[in-house]
């Protein structure tokens, strides 16, 4: 339900085509014209003016009519809502839909598009593995002295490349050097950058900066968490206005028309023609989507720069957040001391963030780790709590903190259990098991991979394509709406009723700035705006007066 939307026509004046003799609007009639726009504008205009002409003059001494009485305030600034955010962020919702619905197939793209260095040849995929030395020494060949070694990604599955990752000087953050090795041969089949936990491939990562910033860096951020913030509010708005129209259609007259309107509520009426259609299929279209649309608002926001970083406190301080991995080696132990070493700070980021691995930096181990101590560490962890095939083995970070062992399945069943293991000893010093998180925690992390499309596969990435494209052309329809019913010809109202705050009671005003003030304390530039666009626009109204 985004993109810019639509109002009535402006009331003809007395001097005004077809306005001479014309009634005042009873409060029935006001309310049918905000509420019900399954006609064309045109003609309800055409069919009022005929009404208008036909009816008989009043006799001279008539009492005249009271003033209708002032139309609802609330309603009409929903509507105004719906109508600013569409504007507001209705070129970058499209951009976002789009790029998203890109995103969301990417994974299934990369696998072709990297296939040589993804999977492996036929007969590697037969032969049995080598073990994980052999594979790092076949890539610490290639880098060389250009990056140390920070992680190693087994392959998961026969068929696949193992992942030996290393850092460089020509990456973005949160990126590292990754060298494919086929497992049975040890043969390098590439050298590719890739991004985040996900291991996004430069094709998937250049579409997510894109999709998540524009390209603009900082700057980007910032629209695209006011962006993402207004979606919610043009898709509960857009929901509202859709309930108080399928009400509307209970008044109609003909059971016929009542059943007639309310099909046009859930599904295109692709017989009607102009304004009537359009309006058919952003509406059926905005009620099928609006779930969707939702989650991706909500997920989304966890992303952004200051709303996500109050979701982060909010989870700690209600206990939502991932158990710690404990690294910090014993004093007794190969390590320095007792104390939390780096990779201590590390697990209590990834604990608390569930978009841990898509940003951050990667830190080098103080010395080159042993590439026989991958193999070792690893037989430990699949004695404890790792059971799957994609796991990511990381050396200490300092010389006080363990190895570390971590799951990464964020399909379901969702696999993010860790293991942190002594290198000189080979004893576990910490686990955490995704069993154990909270309810919360674990609702956070599930949200997070449905809107990354990694949860549920490829259903998973169509369904997110599917809901993208879908909100790209309701923005489309959105600005179409506003072309047919835009200001023309001197009329003072084309779109949505502006000053609907000062038609307000006290109460309501306090309400809405209360509104605005305790979203600015979660969702600062969502809040700061609301407040900002009521006021401003009750200011504007009252200077026209």
């Amino acid at each position: 339900m985004s993109g810019p939307t639509h109002d009535t026509a402006a009331p003809a004046t007395a001097g005004g085509r077809g306005g001479a003799g014309r009634p005042p609007q009873s409060p029935r009639d006001s309310e049918a014209v905000a509420t019900d726009h399954s006609t064309d504008g045109g003609s309800a205009a055409d069919a009022t003016r005929t009404s208008s002409a036909s009816r008989p003059a009043a006799p001279r001494d008539a009492a005249p009519r009271p003033a209708a009485p002032r139309r609802g305030w609330f309603a009409p600034m929903l509507l105004r809502l719906h109508f600013f955010a569409g504007v507001l962020v209705g070129p970058f919702i499209l951009v976002a839909a789009l790029t998203g619905a890109a995103y969301a197939l990417t994974p299934s793209i990369e696998r072709v598009v990297y296939a040589d260095e993804l999977t492996v040849p036929a007969a590697s995929a037969e032969a049995p593995a080598l073990p994980l030395a052999d594979q790092i020494e076949a890539a610490e060949r290639v880098v060389g002295d250009d990056g140390a070694l920070v992680a190693v990604r087994p392959a998961p599955e026969a068929g696949d490349t193992t992942r030996v990752m290393f850092t460089g000087d020509d990456l973005i953050e949160s990126q590292t050097r990754a060298i494919f090795v086929d497992p049975a041969t040890a043969e390098v089949r590439g050298d590719l950058p890739v991004y985040g936990t996900s291991g996004a491939l430069p094709l998937r990562t250049a579409v997510s900066d894109f999709h998540r910033s524009l390209g603009l860096g900082d700057a980007g951020r910032l629209y695209s968490e006011l962006a993402a913030s207004w979606l919610g509010v043009v898709v509960v708005a857009g929901g509202a206005l859709w309930l108080v129209r399928w009400r509307a259609a209970r008044r109609r007259a003909r059971p016929a028309d009542r059943a007639r309107a309310r099909r046009g509520m859930l599904r295109p009426e692709t017989g009607s023609t102009g304004y009537r259609r359009i309006f058919s299929w952003h509406a059926s279209t905005g009620i099928w989507l609006l779930v969707g649309a939702l989650f991706l608002s909500a997920t989304g926001i966890t992303w952004s720069q200051f709303a996500g970083e109050n979701v982060t406190g909010l989870r700690s301080a209600l206990s939502w957040s991932n158990p710690t991995l404990t690294t910090a080696l014993p004093a007794d132990g190969a390590g320095s001391g007792s104390g939390s070493g780096s990779s201590a700070a590390d697990a209590a980021d990834v604990a608390a963030d569930p978009h841990a691995g898509h940003h951050g930096a990667e830190e080098a181990p103080v010395a080159d780790a042993d590439p026989a101590d991958f193999d070792a560490v690893l037989a430990v962890a699949r004695t404890v709590n790792v059971n799957t095939g994609l796991v990511e083995i990381k050396p200490p970070a300092d010389a006080a903190s363990a190895w570390t062992v971590t799951e990464i399945q964020r399909s379901f069943p969702t696999e993010v259990d860790a293991v942190a293991v002594d290198g000189s000893t080979l004893e576990v010093v910490g686990r955490t098991d995704f069993a154990d998180y909270p309810i919360m925690a674990k609702l956070a992390r599930w949200g997070v991979d449905t809107h990354m499309g990694s949860m549920f596969g490829l259903a998973n990435q169509l369904l997110l394509a599917v809901t993208a494209l879908g909100i790209a052309a309701m923005v489309v329809f959105g600005y179409l709406m506003w072309w047919k019913r835009r200001p023309t010809r001197g009329a003072r109202v084309g779109a949505a009723p502006a000053g609907a705050l000062t038609r307000a009671p006290w109460w309501g005003v306090a309400l809405v700035l209360a509104v605005g003030g305790v979203l600015a304390l979660f969702l600062p530039l969502l809040g700061v705006s609301l407040v900002v666009f009521v006021v401003g626009d009750a200011v504007w109204m009252a200077s026209r007066r």
